[in-house]
């Protein structure tokens, strides 16, 4: 799985009230149907802290997922070119393996222009994966 730390979304705080509120990337990790055994978070170089809690938290919830980083530096996270640019770079240097794994590419954080570049990488299969969008459930907790 592929997906982009959420600044609003995946922080549910520093403490103990953050499991009990619906967080992205986190959530995936708890979904029975699906099995992550990788989960590559892209997130921006001034998201560090949040990045470390997130990672932390992945291996609390599923330690047999190897979690791996790729960090972003771009100015402005609305900018379609600085943005497209660098995760076209990230998407280049992956080692893809399509035939022995298939990718889930999660578009639910980031900015619009970061959702629609992902949606641009995969549809070109520069990213040969499957695009997926999750929600909270009616309690908003936790499942999508």
């Amino acid at each position: 799985m592929i997906g982009v730390l959420g600044i609003r979304l995946d922080h549910g705080g520093l403490g103990a009230k953050r499991w009990r509120r619906w967080r992205p990337n986190l959530s995936m990790l708890t979904q029975q149907s699906i099995e992550i055994n990788e989960f590559i978070l892209i997130y921006h170089k001034d998201e560090d802290e949040l990045a470390k809690l997130t990672i932390k938290d992945m291996a609390e919830i599923s330690p047999q997922t190897k979690v791996h980083t790729h960090i972003v530096d771009y100015d402005d996270p609305w900018d379609f070119e600085q943005v497209y640019s660098q995760l076209h770079d990230f998407a280049s240097k992956q080692p893809f393996d399509a035939e022995k794994n298939n990718y889930l590419v999660h578009i639910t954080t980031g900015t619009h222009v970061v959702q629609i570049c992902l949606y641009l990488l995969t549809e070109a299969n520069y990213i040969p994966g499957q695009l997926l969008q999750t929600a909270p459930s009616a309690k908003g907790k936790g499942q999508p």
